[in-house]
C-alpha cells in the first residue's frame, strides 16, 4: 500500500493513516496494517475489557526490531497531541503532574493506536465512575511472573465495594498462602535472586497506580504474540504456549472469550447532563444548571417545549421529554405545519426538565446568548422512539399557542447523509391526528375535477410485466480516466447497499396499484408495502401517463441513516421490528402503467435524458427518495462515498441506453469498500461460546469458466441468532460430501456439508494468491443472487 497518509471511516469516525506497509514485528512481517486489522477484529471484545479505564501505551514506533538489534520503546500516558480530537480522556492527579489519559471505548480509538504503534496496551483494574474520579477496583490480577516456560493471568471479578489497598492486602495473602502450600514452586517475595526454579506470584498490580497488560493486547515481543485470556482446558495442556495474533483472531471469531464475564457494566449509564453542565457556568447564566442527574419521572405524561431563540442567528429550539431529559433539536427555519415542507433540524446536547419553563436572556458571551422565549409547549404522545434514528410523536400545546391550538403529530428522522452525524429532519406528518378541524382542507372544486378525469383504470400488472434490470461491470479509476480522454462523459450515483428493484407503478380512478420485483424476478411487493406512496408521487408526464416504471435500490436505514444490508435481511424475514426502508430511484424505464399499450418507453433515451425526465415526474416522499447523480470528478464523487460509509459508486456514461438484463462497460460499479458474493458449500463446528453451532461457513466463487473452487472460511459479522438461523437453513439441504475438491485436509476435519446452492456476501480485505478470501466478514444472505451469477469481484 502507498506511503502517503490515507483517510478510512471507522464506524462514524475518519482517521488519518499512514505507512501502512511499515514492518512492525520483522520475525514475521506483519505490519502496521496488519495491527490496526487486529485491534478493530477483536474490538467486540478488548473495548468491554479497558472501558473506562485509563489507557497507557507502549510504542514501538520503528518496530519490536530483531534479538540482536531490538527496537527502542516508549512509555506514554497523556494522549498524544497529534490524535484526533474526538478521542475522550480520562484526568488523573499525580503528585508531581496531572496527566490525561486516551479512553478506548469504540473502534476508532483502536485504530489510532495502531497508527502510532502503540503495540502493547496497558490498564489499572479500576475504571472511571459518571464523575470522572477514579472507582473502586472491579477485579484483582495475580501477576505470574515465573522462571523460564510459563507466563500466564488470572481475573476475578469483584463487587466494586473495596478500595485498592484492601485488595491488594488480599492479593498478598493470596500469594502467601500459594507459597505456603508450595514453597518449592511459588514464592510471594519481590526478591529476583530467591526466584530461580519458581514462579514469582506478584500481588503487588493491584495498586491503584500500577498497571497490566490487557487482556488481547498485543505484546512488544519478537513475535506478534497476544496477553490472550485462557480456558482451564488450555492450562491443562502440557504443550501450552503463547499464542499470536492471527490464532487469536480465530479464537475470537469462533465465539470464544474466556474473560466475557467480566466485561464492563452495561447498567451504569452515565450522566445525560454532564455535557450540559460543561457548557454553562450557573454563576453566569440564568438557565437552569441541576446539579443531579437526570432521572425519568414515573408518572404523568411527557412534556414538550418550543422555543424562540434569539442568538446569534434564528432559530427555534424543538425539545421533547424522554428518559428524564428533554432531547433537544435547533430548527433553523422553525417547526413546518404543511406536509410538504422538510425542516433542517440539528440536534444539540440533552437539557434538563426543569428548562420546559425557561424564559429570559442568556447573557453575552456564555453559550446560545441571546432571548429566549416559549412559542409553544404542553405534553406530548410518544408514538415511537427509536434512539438516534428516528422519533414520532404527537404534540398537544397551549391553546395561543404556536401549533395552533390543536395536537400535531411530527416525525424526526437522523439524516446524516445531508451533511453532518448530528443532522436530522423535522417533517410534519401527513397522517394529523383524527379530528375534522385538524385535517387539511378539502381539495377546491378545480381540483376535484383534475381527480375526476385522471386516467381510466389500467388491467392488473405484475412481476412478469416488469424488464429486469441493466447490470453493471466491476471497473476502475483507470477505465474512467480513459473514457475521459476519449471525450466520454461519465455522471456518478452512490452504490446503495440493498435489494435491486424494478418497481411498476399504475394509476387507476381514485386509486393506483404498485408491483415491485427483484433482479431475479421475485415479487417483492409485500416486504415493502410503503412503495404505495409512489402513486401519490407521480407528477407531470407521468401522472398525465396513468403510471411508470423505476428502477432504484431498496435500502434499510441503520441508527446512522446508512444502508445496512443485514438490517435488510432481517426486515425481509419480519425478524427486525420497526425498520426504517427507503427505495433509492434511480432511473426510470417508461412512461406509462407496466402492460399499458399506450406507455412510452424510456429505455433508448439517453442516461442524462432520463435523470432529467425522473426529476421532473418523481417527487420525493417519505419512503421514496431520488438520491442526486454526481457530474463532478471521479475524486469528488469517492469522497462522498466515504464520507457516507457506501460501498462505492457506480458510474454511467452520460450516453447509454438502458440494457434490460445486460451487463456492459457504459455501467462500471467502482468500490471504496470491498465486497464480494459467495456460495456457501458447508460449516465448521463452534467452539467454546459457539460449541453445540456453527464455529465458521466454507466458502466458494466460481472461477473464469463457471467452476466452483474453494474460497475460504468466515466466522465473523455473526450474531448468535443469526448462527441459529442459517444452522436450520443449512441442514435442510446437508450433504455428505464436500461439493468441491479443493478444500484442505485442514478445513474438512470439523465440517460439514451442504449443496451449493445459496449465496451470500461478505466484506474483505482481498483476495490471497491461494484464491482465499482475506480478513473475510458476514454481511448476509444475497436471496436475489444465484450460484451461477456470483463470480470474483476483488
Amino acid at each position: 500500500m502507498a506511503r502517503g497518509r490515507k483517510q478510512f471511516q471507522v464506524g462514524e469516525r475518519t482517521l488519518s493513516v499512514s505507512n501502512l506497509d511499515k514492518v512492525l514485528y520483522p520475525a514475521t512481517g506483519t505490519t502496521k496494517a496488519d495491527v490496526i486489522h487486529y485491534y478493530l477484529s477483536v474490538a467486540e471484545v478488548i473495548i468491554p475489557q479497558l472501558t473506562r479505564r485509563p489507557v497507557t501505551r507502549k510504542r514501538w514506533v520503528d518496530g519490536v526490531g530483531t534479538e540482536e538489534e531490538p527496537g527502542q520503546v516508549f512509555f506514554r500516558k497523556d494522549l498524544e497531541d497529534s490524535a484526533p480530537s474526538w478521542i475522550p480522556t480520562g484526568r488523573i492527579a499525580h503528585k508531581t503532574s496531572t496527566n490525561h489519559y486516551p479512553l478506548a471505548e469504540e473502534p476508532g480509538v483502536l485504530a489510532w493506536f495502531g497508527q502510532v504503534a502503540a503495540l502493547e496496551l496497558h490498564a489499572p483494574q479500576w475504571r472511571f465512575g459518571a464523575n470522572g474520579q477514579p472507582r473502586n477496583p472491579d477485579r484483582l490480577v495475580l501477576d505470574l511472573d515465573p522462571g523460564e516456560g510459563v507466563g500466564l493471568r488470572d481475573y476475578a471479578a469483584l463487587d466494586g465495594t473495596h478500595n485498592s489497598e484492601t485488595i491488594s492486602q488480599v492479593a498478598r495473602e493470596l500469594a502467601r498462602g500459594l507459597e505456603s502450600d508450595h514453597p518449592d514452586e511459588v514464592i510471594s517475595t519481590m526478591k529476583t535472586a530467591d526466584r530461580a526454579g519458581k514462579v514469582f506470584i506478584d500481588w503487588s498490580q493491584n495498586n491503584a497506580s500500577k498497571t497490566t497488560v490487557s487482556p488481547y493486547s498485543l505484546r512488544g515481543r519478537l513475535r506478534p504474540t497476544v496477553a490472550a485470556p485462557r480456558t482451564w482446558e488450555e492450562l491443562a495442556d502440557p504443550d501450552l504456549r503463547h499464542l499470536e495474533y492471527e490464532e487469536v483472531l480465530e479464537r475470537v471469531a469462533e465465539g470464544l472469550d474466556p474473560l466475557e464475564p467480566l466485561r464492563a457494566d452495561p447498567s451504569e449509564t452515565p450522566d445525560r447532563l454532564s455535557t450540559y453542565r460543561s457548557m454553562r457556568d450557573p454563576s453566569k447564566t440564568a438557565e437552569p444548571v441541576p446539579e443531579e442527574r437526570p432521572t425519568a419521572r414515573a408518572d404523568g405524561e411527557p412534556t414538550f417545549v418550543i422555543q424562540e431563540h434569539h442568538a446569534r442567528r434564528l432559530h427555534w429550539d424543538f425539545r421533547l421529554e424522554h428518559d428524564g431529559v428533554l432531547v433537544s433539536w435547533a430548527v433553523p427555519k422553525g417547526p413546518p405545519l404543511d406536509p410538504s415542507l422538510n425542516r433542517l433540524a440539528v440536534q444539540t446536547e440533552d437539557h434538563p426538565l426543569e428548562y420546559g419553563t425557561f424564559e429570559g436572556i442568556i447573557a453575552k458571551g456564555e453559550y446560545g446568548a441571546g432571548e429566549v422565549s416559549i412559542w409553544d409547549a404542553g405534553t406530548c404522545e410518544i408514538e415511537k422512539w427509536r434512539a438516534g434514528k428516528e422519533v414520532i410523536a404527537v404534540l398537544h400545546g397551549r391553546p395561543d399557542g404556536g401549533l395552533g391550538g390543536v395536537p400535531r403529530r411530527y416525525a424526526l428522522i437522523h439524516a446524516p447523509g445531508m451533511g453532518e452525524e448530528k443532522h436530522w429532519l423535522l417533517k410534519f406528518m401527513k397522517d394529523q391526528p383524527d379530528d375534522a378541524s385538524r385535517r387539511p382542507a378539502d381539495p377546491a372544486p378545480s381540483e376535484k375535477a383534475e381527480v375526476a378525469e385522471s386516467p381510466a383504470a389500467r388491467p392488473a400488472f405484475g412481476v412478469a410485466d416488469l424488464p429486469s434490470p441493466m447490470l453493471a461491470t466491476p471497473g476502475t479509476p483507470a477505465d474512467i480516466k480513459l473514457g475521459v480522454q476519449d471525450g466520454e462523459e461519465w455522471v456518478f450515483e452512490m452504490k446503495w447497499d440493498g435489494y435491486r428493484i424494478i418497481a411498476g407503478v399504475g394509476v387507476g380512478t381514485g386509486d393506483g396499484r404498485v408491483v415491485l420485483a427483484s433482479r431475479n424476478g421475485h415479487d417483492y411487493t409485500a416486504l415493502f408495502p410503503q412503495a404505495g406512496e409512489l402513486v401519490e408521487l407521480l407528477q407531470g408526464p407521468a401522472a398525465e401517463a396513468g403510471g411508470a416504471v423505476f428502477d432504484g435500490e431498496l435500502v434499510a436505514l441503520d441508527d446512522r441513516g446508512r444502508p445496512d444490508f443485514g438490517l435488510l435481511q432481517a426486515a425481509a424475514k419480519g425478524e427486525a421490528g420497526d425498520v426504517t426502508l427507503r427505495y433509492m430511484v434511480f432511473d426510470i424505464l417508461q412512461l406509462g402503467a407496466p402492460g399499458d399499450q399506450d406507455a412510452s418507453p424510456q429505455l433508448r433515451t439517453p442516461y442524462r435524458q432520463r435523470r432529467e425526465l425522473l426529476r421532473e415526474v418523481l417527487a420525493e416522499g417519505e419512503h421514496v427518495t431520488v438520491p442526486p447523480a454526481h457530474t463532478g470528478s471521479l475524486a469528488q464523487a469517492e469522497k462522498i462515498s466515504r464520507e457516507l460509509a457506501l460501498e462505492g459508486l457506480v458510474a454511467k456514461r452520460a450516453d447509454s441506453t438502458y440494457l434490460p438484463g445486460k451487463r456492459g462497460k457504459a455501467w462500471l460499479k467502482l468500490k471504496t469498500q470491498l465486497h464480494q458474493e459467495v456460495v456457501v458449500i458447508g460449516a465448521r463446528h463452534g467452539k467454546g461460546g459457539r460449541a453445540g453451532g456453527i464455529g465458521s461457513l466454507l466458502l466458494a466463487v466460481p472461477d473464469a469458466d463457471g467452476q466452483l473452487r474453494y474460497a475460504g472460511r468466515v466466522g465473523t459479522g455473526f450474531t448468535a441468532a443469526q448462527l441459529g438461523d442459517i444452522e436450520k437453513t443449512l441442514r435442510r439441504i446437508e450433504r455428505k460430501t464436500p461439493p468441491v475438491d479443493d478444500v484442505p485436509a485442514a478445513d474438512q476435519s470439523d465440517a460439514w456439508f451442504v449443496t451449493p446452492k445459496l449465496v451470500g456476501e461478505v466484506s474483505l480485505a482481498g483476495r490471497t494468491r491461494e484464491g482465499r478470501v482475506r480478513q473475510a466478514a458476514w454481511r448476509g444472505w444475497r436471496a436475489d443472487k444465484s450460484p451461477d451469477e456470483v463470480r470474483w469481484e476483488v
